[in-house]
């Protein structure tokens, strides 16, 4: 079983956003970058599957400029086998993220593609559940559970309602849940190991997949800031406070 692994090079979880004075976007230069979280989660699965005698190569592939290729070395770092980097500038929506590794599934032909549930920078949702009806597989997003039968995978879903467990057919898009495992820490070895690990370059040109946007930014704003709240002397004065002034009782 050959599984292949989404990544995508974002802003870093533990960072305090900072909008430009333009309103344009993001402050992004000099800012630490990362692998998306649940992306960890997606490369961390395919690994754990691969030491399973389950999987027998795990492929890392991301999209975006030259800098991503940072990601992907850290994919292969913690067990991937080896990995792509499709170079793209600017902002790469998720429809042309979506039709980009549909180009690169075609082309290496994996019997699973794992990705995160969503990126913490866009908060979109929507690139695998796009690529699942771009190729006309299966999908199972929000995966907490991933347990591989013969031909299909039992998937443990987070909805709403608590959790739901389905069964899919291979080949599939398995959507990745923060809950699903641990990530592990890439050890010194394995970084000095993932320097000679392959990456093929190729550009979104290459694929024949147009990345304009389609979907014009106007502005973006720092949402407003809370009003400092009060202390009240009794549960009496609060009561009247909440029925009087903030009127929700």
């Amino acid at each position: 079983m050959k599984i292949l692994v989404a990544v995508k090079r974002v802003i870093d979880y533990n960072v305090q956003i900072r909008v430009k004075e333009d309103g344009t976007g993001v402050v992004t230069d000099n800012v630490k970058m990362s692998t998306n979280p649940p992306d960890d989660n997606a490369i961390e699965e395919a690994v754990k599957l691969k030491e399973a005698g389950k999987a027998t190569e795990v492929v890392a592939v991301s999209v975006g400029e030259e800098k991503a290729q940072e990601t992907v070395r850290k994919a292969l770092a913690v067990g991937a086998d080896r990995g792509i980097l499709v170079k793209a500038d600017g902002v790469i929506e998720p429809l042309a993220v979506s039709k980009i590794l549909q180009k690169v599934v075609e082309k290496e032909k994996p019997d699973l593609v794992f990705m995160g549930k969503q990126a913490i920078d866009d908060d979109c949702n929507q690139t695998g559940q796009m690529l699942a009806a771009l190729l006309n597989w299966p999908q199972a997003t929000f995966a907490s559970k991933i347990e591989v039968k013969d031909k299909s995978l039992e998937v443990t879903r987070e909805i709403d309602e608590g959790l739901e467990t389905i069964e899919v057919n291979v080949p599939a898009i398995v959507t990745c849940d923060l809950r699903l495992n641990e990530p592990r820490y890439a050890s010194l070895p394995n970084i000095m190991k993932a320097k000679k690990k392959p990456i093929e370059q190729i550009t979104a040109s290459d694929l024949g997949v147009d990345t304009k946007p389609r979907i014009e930014q106007i502005k973006v704003e720092e949402p407003p800031k809370r009003k400092a709240g009060i202390k009240v002397a009794s549960v009496e004065e609060l009561v009247q406070k909440l029925k009087n002034e903030a009127k929700v009782i």
